[in-house]
């Protein structure tokens, strides 16, 4: 090599290392700087590609962070995930740099050399990126030639990672405290809307059998970590019930993040659970951190888990068992540890049975269950209930509500509660906007209408068997039943038809009853009834 050539080379070569430092303050984009200063060095070394590759925390391997082969086969590319050769695994652990070519396979693992031989690379100088005594990651220079690299080409590539790996930490250390940073402000603003929304009632109010048992059940499986399954019907208060298990438990310190399945449309769905990345889909204007990730460490509690489709139940399983997860448009493998309690009022046997919910889902979600007996079978707490919310409306209303008549309670406690507390907490609101003294003025005969017709007095208790009670016959349990079914049908219908077939929204059939529009919904198509038929 002449001399004149020699000197041109190292000016090349210092040229380089003073457009280090200006390329690295550039951009905050890290994977855009690393393919720029990549382009360089391979030009200035004179070699085929180089790479940049991190380790992956989900796995052993390391994946392709950035990369320059303008003549590569596309075998090896960006966020590729490669097992490290016995070259890269000897620099990472001695933190030098180790040389390779094809004359010495032994130093090649068989995946690593699969792609190299796929790609025809026939030499290679790995320089580890070493930043305060520890490697970050591993730069490479390979060559499709056996043209072996010389002890100044492996000194100026030493010096040259030294700020790239000076680089590599501080992205790494910024892409930490930005995702916390989001997470901490998703997490402020998810907090700031649950406080702002209504709870129904702000805690679990009676004294009956019914209710302790539950209570019981919540008190043996909130310490643990099991996954726990709310069964019961829409306004039974399962939510509180899920609260009630976190705040016990061992991740109370932490997040109890809430997620209703059945408000969220099915599209929307895979991205609110488990977030997405900018431009993942069309409307994904910027970073989503979903659900799961949200609450990592603390509580996941998923209302209404019947209503996930079935393409979606795989994912979840699998976040489930796995614990990780990638968010959309992601290839990035992400770690969670939270406590599941999910709740639904379906009955998840039977969509079982009809295909429409994985069976493996399903034994997943049924660890621990437990049943929230609805309103009707434990009417021993609706004194307790209706004076309870008579208090916080009158309160809220500044109303000096002081009584509460015998008839009228004796009225409510005779009443079936369909729509459970729900209903009655949506009932003693309209009754104490009603109320113009100081006596609670409750519009009974608004339930007395829906009830079975020319049964203005009846005692509920003579219609319905309490479950758990005997009855004389099987006879007797079906008519019951029956009966039950009929009044169920004929009070939808009422609605409907003075909701002029609206079934969602405020002034819909569904909020009229009490109940979520799509348990509504169920009923509709379960006793043969179209919304069309009655606008």
């Amino acid at each position: 090599m002449s001399s004149e050539t020699k000197l041109q080379r190292q000016n090349e070569r210092f040229e380089l290392l003073l457009n280090l430092t200006s390329k690295i303050t550039s951009s905050l984009d890290l994977r855009e700087v690393l393919r720029a200063i990549a382009a360089n060095i391979r030009e200035v070394i004179h070699g085929d590609a180089v790479t940049v590759a991190l380790p992956d925390t989900a796995s052993e391997k390391f994946r392709v962070f950035a990369m320059d082969f303008p003549h590569g086969k596309g075998v090896i590319k960006e966020e590729l995930l490669v097992t490290p050769s016995a070259a890269v695994k000897k620099a990472i652990e001695s933190l030098k740099p180790v040389l390779f070519d094809t004359r010495n396979r032994d130093e090649l693992e068989p995946d690593p050399h699969g792609l190299a031989a796929a790609e025809g690379l026939k030499a290679a100088c790995n320089i580890p990126l070493v930043n305060r005594g520890r490697a970050l990651g591993i730069l490479s220079i390979v060559r499709t030639t056996e043209t072996p690299f010389t002890p100044e080409d492996v000194d100026f590539l030493s010096r040259a990672s030294g700020p790239i790996a000076i680089a590599v930490e501080n992205a790494l250390a910024y892409r930490e405290i930005s995702d916390l940073r989001d997470k901490l402000a998703q997490e402020k603003l998810y907090l700031e809307e649950e406080f702002r929304s209504e709870m129904g009632f702000e805690q679990i109010i009676g004294n009956s059998t019914a209710l302790k048992h539950v209570l019981q059940q919540v008190e043996t499986v909130a310490p643990s970590d099991s996954t726990v399954l709310l069964l019961g019907e829409t306004g039974t208060g399962k939510e509180l019930i899920a609260r009630a298990i976190h705040d016990r438990s061992r991740r109370k310190q932490r997040t109890l993040v809430k997620l209703n399945c059945a408000a969220i449309p099915t599209g929307l769905l895979e991205s609110e659970l488990f977030g997405h990345e900018k431009g993942a889909f069309t409307g994904a204007i910027a970073q989503k951190i979903g659900r799961l990730e949200l609450a990592d460490q603390g509580t996941l509690f998923l209302d209404e888990v019947g209503d996930i489709s079935i393409d979606i139940q795989p994912k979840l399983l699998r976040a489930l068992q796995e614990r990780e997860f990638e968010r959309l448009g992601s290839t990035h493998t992400r770690k969670v540890n939270v406590r599941l309690v999910a709740a639904t009022n379906r009955d998840l046997e039977k969509m079982v049975a009809d295909k429409e919910f994985r069976t493996d889902l399903y034994y997943r979600l049924k660890v621990f269950p437990i049943r929230i007996p609805p309103l009707r079978e434990r009417k021993e707490d609706i004194p307790l209930l209706v004076r309870h919310f008579v208090q916080k409306f009158a309160k809220e209303m500044q109303k000096p509500i002081e009584a509460i008549p015998t008839a009228v309670m004796k009225g409510l406690r005779t009443w079936d509660w369909p729509g459970n507390i729900r209903e009655l907490e949506n009932f003693i609101e309209r009754a104490v906007l009603l109320t113009r003294g100081k006596s609670l003025e409750a519009p009974l005969a608004e339930l007395r209408k829906t009830n079975m017709e020319g049964s203005r007095d009846v005692d509920l208790h003579e219609v319905k068997q309490v479950p758990g009670e005997r009855t004389n016959s099987r006879n007797d349990k079906s008519s019951v039943a029956d009966e039950y079914e009929r009044k169920q049908r004929d009070q939808i219908i009422r609605a409907l038809s003075a909701c002029k077939g609206r079934v969602g929204g405020a002034d819909g059939a569904a909020a009229r009853l009490g109940m979520n529009r799509t348990t509504l919904l169920s009923r509709m198509k379960k006793f043969g009834i179209y919304a069309k038929q009655y606008a």
